[in-house]
């Protein structure tokens, strides 16, 4: 992890009708780092996803990528300067083979044609770089499988690989445990781990506290729209005021 800052969140505030669903969100993310996002339901945390990666432009504040001002920009030019993105509900094409849905991601960032008409060959730049990355999650095994077909631990694993086929300076995990079973959860958190240790760049919501404080170098809190704390799972987790909002006086 460096003091390199590939995302900066400068006083995000959302207000939708008299709603004000975020307030005053001011975050950094350095180059190297994993960072969690926990909070109860509501909030805020998909929310400042959504700003993040394009999907909601924020009523007030900033979004830097890299150090370039991205707050106005749509979803594609956020991907294509660097930004990678999975989702809480499966993105997949179920009915196409596991490589098929990891070439797709990978072409796209390629910049080719994206045409699933046409069977892909081992030989072309996106299917090489779609294997290298089913391998690096353990999916190489199962490339020639129907994608509906999969375990739902193994569709995160899928979907976390073509994250990586688009080579992002920065990832982005929706909470990644949701709807996997608990016997999946241990390997699916190594998946993490080892994307983690590669060097990348990981920004991450997530419910399961073990999975987080097992993970992540930093935690923020986010609480009724505002980010209570950001620190250390540590210091965090020794913090009078996110135990009173959010943790618990037990934990």
């Amino acid at each position: 992890m460096t003091d390199h800052a590939v995302l900066e969140l400068e006083h995000i505030g959302l207000q939708i009708g008299g709603a004000r669903i975020l307030k005053d969100v001011s975050l950094t993310v350095r180059q190297g780092e994993l960072l969690g996002v926990i909070g109860p339901n509501g909030a805020g945390k998909t929310t400042l996803f959504n700003v993040v990666s394009g999907i909601v432009r924020p009523t007030e504040g900033r979004v830097l990528l890299a150090g370039r001002d991205v707050t106005g920009e749509p979803v594609h030019r956020r991907a294509d300067a660097g930004l990678g993105r999975t989702f809480q509900t499966s993105s997949l094409f179920p009915a196409l083979s596991v490589l098929e849905n990891v070439r797709l991601a990978a072409q796209a960032k390629l910049g080719g044609a994206t045409s699933v008409l046409r069977a892909p060959k081992a030989t072309d730049a996106a299917s090489a770089r779609a294997l290298d990355a089913l391998a690096e999650v353990g999916m190489a095994g199962r490339a020639d499988r129907v994608a509906g077909d999969l375990a739902h631990g193994e569709k995160r694993k899928v979907e976390i690989a073509m994250c990586i086929a688009t080579e992002p300076t920065l990832i982005l995990l929706d909470e990644p445990m949701a709807g996997v079973g608990s016997a999946d959860v241990p390997a699916l958190t190594e998946v993490i781990r080892a994307l983690h240790a590669s060097g990348r760049t990981v920004l991450m919501v997530e419910h399961h506290m073990d999975v987080v404080l097992g993970l992540a170098d930093r935690i923020a809190v986010m609480h009724h729209g505002e980010l209570l704390a950001a620190d250390t799972p540590e210091a965090v987790m020794a913090n009078p005021t996110v135990q009173s909002a959010y943790l618990g006086e037990g934990l």
